[in-house]
């Protein structure tokens, strides 16, 4: 049953009971991708969140967000907001017209990298800001570990999106050893796979794994990134997972929240990847944008607010300190005397050490070739071959170009050119 008939047939109830209006209105539905802690912190926050409309909010949060997304905008009933990590889905959303430009007060709020201008019909228009940010090209030890020689973890499943930890490796390999301009480049469509830079990314990645057994790979390949299950169901992280007998981790700021109360220690991953000096304060981030769907107008207020000071600080005040969320201009919203190191050391490299940063290449890319790109890691780390690797650069190459071939055909609109900041 589609959301506009749910509404319809519970205005219908309504307008049988007494002193029950005909004027009710449905939520606003906002889809997102946190669950658990996470989504319960935000769902918290907007059930707090007084907007001035007299509107109610409704959270659908869910693991299979793409998939989500897709059925219900094929079914003619989007939500009304949306929250998505991809500026590649974003970018073919507003392709489609499926988005509405944002209002002017959250427009203001679209802080580069996150949330790049486009080009339509020769006009530059903002259609997703930023709600909630992480920070990566971080390598994650316990305290006391020697970083000499380090071993290291690798879970590479994730459900429908398995193979993005290793995307991070590729990404923030080529990030540092060839710099924000041919990583933009590249992230952006406008670079061959078979390029020597992206090349060598590949085969540091190959190199910094080092030699490993069947087992040992099956068992990467076959993890999830949080771990094993521990007691109560809770993710342990690789770093405590047993069959990972490893030192260091490769992840991005979002997971401490499985290493919560442990002494475990965080650091910049440029001292590890062989690249240039001139590159060691860039850094890969990720973010969760919100767009809207909906020709309702408390749409627009909504995103608004939750990306205004109020609604960070009612989220963030809802949100355990695990799972507390980084924004865009501020990181943490000033780090309490509770805040741990780990906390402390990704706020300040996110609001002030860091001197680029540089959206997330995959989740800039189209998403054929973002899937095409996770799907030949896992058979890289299968088979880090040079024989293998040429061939999967060249798949990938193919899926480039194909890909550039649709989208010139539309020449009134451009997609983002600038995603490092």
């Amino acid at each position: 049953m589609s959301r506009v008939l749910r509404v319809l047939l519970a205005v219908c109830l309504l307008a049988l009971v007494p002193g029950c209006g005909s004027d009710t209105r449905d939520p606003l539905v906002v889809l997102g991708p946190w669950t658990g802690e996470e989504g319960k912190a935000f769902e918290a926050a907007l059930d707090k969140l007084d907007d001035g409309t007299g509107r109610t909010y409704t959270y659908e949060g869910t693991r299979s967000l793409r998939e989500t997304l897709v059925s219900q905008l094929e079914a003619d009933d989007p939500p009304d907001v949306a929250v998505l990590n991809s500026i590649g889905e974003l970018t073919e959303y507003a392709r489609r017209d499926e988005l509405k430009p944002l209002a002017e007060a959250s427009a203001e709020r679209a802080y580069p990298p996150w949330a790049p201008t486009l080009l339509v019909d020769s006009r530059r228009r903002t259609y997703w800001v930023p709600l909630k940010v992480d920070l990566k090209s971080l390598v994650w030890s316990r305290r006391g570990t020697s970083s000499e020689r380090p071993t290291w973890c690798v879970g590479l499943a994730s459900q429908a999106t398995s193979g993005w930890p290793g995307t991070d490796w590729i990404e923030d390999l080529l990030l540092h050893q060839a710099g924000p301009a041919l990583y933009t480049e590249w992230a952006t469509g406008r670079l061959d796979w078979r390029d020597p830079a992206v090349e060598r990314a590949w085969t540091t990645w190959a190199k910094l794994l080092g030699k490993r057994s069947p087992e040992s790979v099956e068992r990467s390949l076959t993890t999830s990134f949080e771990g094993s299950t521990g007691p109560g169901g809770r993710p342990r992280g690789l770093l405590g997972s047993p069959g990972f007998p490893c030192t260091h981790e490769h992840q991005s700021a979002f997971i401490r929240y499985v290493y919560a109360g442990e002494d475990v220690t965080v650091e910049p991953s440029a001292r590890y990847l062989d690249g240039q000096s001139a590159y060691r304060d860039a850094f890969e981030v990720a973010g969760d944008m919100a767009a809207v769907f909906s020709d309702d107008p408390d749409a627009q207020q909504l995103v608004e607010r939750l990306s205004g000071p109020a609604g960070r600080e009612l989220w963030w005040a809802e949100a355990d300190p695990a799972v507390r969320p980084l924004f865009p201009d501020t990181a943490g919203l000033s780090p309490p005397a509770s805040a741990t190191p780990v906390e402390r050391e990704i706020d300040s490299l996110l609001t002030s050490r860091a001197r680029t940063l540089c959206f997330d290449a995959s989740d800039v890319m189209p998403p054929e070739l973002r899937d095409a790109f996770h799907r030949a890691v896992l058979e890289f780390f299968r088979d880090p071959t040079q024989r293998e690797l040429d061939s999967l650069l060249q798949q990938l190459e193919t899926v480039r170009v194909q890909v550039n071939t649709d989208a010139g055909v539309d020449r009134t609109f451009r997609p983002p050119q600038d995603i490092c900041a």
